[in-house]
């Protein structure tokens, strides 16, 4: 089933009367002041509510964390009294803060995707944040936060319908779900995965060290309770961003919501992947599972805006079987090469434990590259996508008379290398890997055979 071109042929020209009519000035949802502040403010009541009911702190702290409480919540709520936006001319208009004033400005025209997402205390309230991504692979986004529910759907189908020239009536397009995460197969598959194991194994060995000896326990416990608490964090937010993780496809990119406390909801336009990969770890390997991860053009990495939105984008199958990965590759990056190139016998000298993994394959529209050790990796690239290609030699292929070809794009986890390969085989590959890059993308971009590039 394939679905409608989006937007429709016959809107696909401005709409007069309404991308361009200047709107009033609007605000934020009155409660965003509570969300904002929800998780500071919360701890300090709580300290207050434990101090009470124990009896072991005087009035005077109380009032002093009280009153901090008071401050954030004036701090948020002066925030919401400086915070407006509206939709004039073409563009999003935010204008916010009190001494240092800020007057932003989002083209809808640059618009690439609007995210919605829902922190837990949002949730309650039945409020959403609205993230627009623009293009230009900057990883900036403009922020409305926060708006009921019903607002954000509202305000984010208008600026889709607005951005690709559409009467801001036009509703949403339709999708086609390609995949969800089994609930009962992810908690399996963090229990096995590295952060769990390390806590699992910390367990048995505070068991048996309070058996055999019970004074170091104790001590064991203490020593050992930052890592602790860290692994318990990685599995939690984990297990948190891709609880209930879906993917669809509709005209307008990949659909990707995920969360159990916090929910993301994500478009990914296809011309923003760059790569995808598909691991295997040791543990999951007897049962078949696999994990595909995206490479995303300018996607930030760090940042307490893009959090949320990072482990929704990160993972397309957080836990999934083969055939659940393939179909999806399929899905996103059809016509991949069918055949793979080992390298020569010689490589296992330099690559004694990934040489059974390793190889590669080349297509008219990707490479396919297979490495890894006790984590097997597959990496997908596309050839429209690859921004560099190099030739690398260390000390023990120039012996071996061996080398590698790096493929790089702009994305910034994931890469395609050939290692390992006979050197006038990695040299043939220098040559012409070039011109199948520039092919590609003239493919992808429809230009004529007869386009030269420019040297």
């Amino acid at each position: 089933m394939s679905l409608p071109a989006w937007p429709p042929p016959a809107l696909r020209e401005p709409a007069s009367g309404h991308a361009d009519l200047s709107g009033g000035w609007e605000r934020l949802h009155p409660l965003s002041a509570v969300v904002r502040a929800g998780r500071g403010a919360l701890a300090l009541l709580l300290v207050i509510l434990v101090s009470s009911l124990n009896r072991n702190g005087n009035g005077t702290e109380d009032l002093i964390r009280l009153g901090l409480v008071i401050v954030v919540l004036i701090v948020g709520f002066v925030s919401w009294v400086v915070t407006r936006w509206r939709i004039a001319g073409g563009v999003l208009q935010i204008d916010t803060g009190l001494v240092r004033r800020q007057s932003l400005r989002y083209p809808l025209t640059q618009i690439q995707a609007v995210d919605i997402l829902r922190p837990g205390l949002a949730r309650v309230l039945g409020m959403a944040e609205l993230r627009l991504r623009m293009a230009g692979g900057s990883g900036s986004s403009g922020r409305l936060a926060y708006l009921s529910g019903p607002a954000a759907e509202q305000l984010r189908a208008r600026l889709l319908a607005m951005a690709h020239g559409l009467d801001e009536r036009e509703p949403a397009p339709p999708e086609r779900p390609l995949y969800q995460v089994d609930p009962r197969r992810l908690v399996a598959s963090l229990l096995i995965s590295g952060p769990a194991v390390i806590i699992e194994l910390a367990v048995v060995a505070v068991l048996v060290i309070a058996v055999i000896k019970p004074g170091l326990a104790g001590a064991l416990l203490a020593s050992s309770a930052t890592a602790l608490i860290g692994a318990l964090s990685a599995v939690w937010q984990r297990f948190n961003g891709e609880y209930r993780l879906m993917v669809a496809e509709a005209p307008d990119g990949l659909r990707v919501r995920a969360g159990l406390v916090e929910t993301s909801s994500e478009t990914i336009p296809r011309g923003r992947v760059q790569a995808l990969r598909l691991v295997q770890p040791v543990t999951w390997r007897p049962f078949g599972w696999c994990r595909i991860e995206v490479d995303l053009a300018g996607r930030a990495t760090s940042g307490r805006q893009n959090r949320a939105a990072k482990r929704a984008g990160r993972a397309l199958v957080p836990v999934g079987t083969r055939a659940e990965a393939e179909a999806l590759i399929g899905q996103i990056m059809p016509g991949g090469p069918t055949e793979r190139s080992k390298p020569p016998g010689r490589a296992r000298w330099k690559a004694p434990l990934r040489f059974a993994h390793l190889s590669y394959g080349l297509s008219d529209r990707y490479i396919v590259t297979t490495s890894g050790r006790l984590r097997l990796v597959t990496d997908w690239v596309p050839l429209a996508k690859v921004q560099s290609i190099r030739r690398s030699e260390g000390p023990l292929q120039r012996r071996l008379g061996l080398a590698s070809v790096h493929l790089d794009t702009a994305g910034r986890m994931i890469f395609a290398v050939a290692r390992d390969r006979e050197r006038p085989e990695a040299d043939g590959l220098l040559r012409t890997l070039p011109d199948a890059c520039r092919a590609a993308r003239a493919a992808e971009t429809g230009i004529g055979s007869g386009h030269r590039t420019p040297r």
